[in-house]
């Protein structure tokens, strides 16, 4: 059974950090692609950052960049999201989601986990 969990939210001050872990299992990842999503109160749910199956390629939604850092461990099956001066509209919860179609950014996700909250106080 394939399985995502997402690790590593909490309260964080603001211009803190924060790294998220999603461990995936039930299979070998590592040809997939992975990403973070993120849904905050209200809103629905919006991309953060994908990383293609190498690791080669990463990209990020423009609230992220410069912020924000995507990667994984293949030997770990795990995706890491560093979250640098974090701002109060950065919480929300996070999701880690994996495509094995090679979708990057629009309509990714076949897998998903059920969610890290993050919230950032002002």
């Amino acid at each position: 059974q394939v399985r995502l969990v997402e690790s590593g939210g909490g309260l964080v001050q603001a211009g803190g950090s924060l790294r998220l872990s999603c461990a995936a299992s039930g299979r070998s990842f590592s040809s997939d692609g992975m990403g973070w999503f993120r849904q905050a109160p209200g809103k629905g749910r919006e991309f953060v950052a994908t990383i293609s199956w190498s690791g080669g390629t990463t990209y990020y939604a423009d609230s992220g960049k410069g912020r924000f850092t995507i990667s994984r461990d293949n030997a770990k099956n795990t995706v890491y999201l560093q979250m640098n001066s974090l701002k109060p509209e950065d919480t929300a919860v996070y999701y880690c989601a994996a495509d094995p179609r090679g979708a990057t950014i629009k309509g990714f996700g076949v897998h998903w986990g059920q969610g890290t909250q993050v919230t950032v106080s002002s």
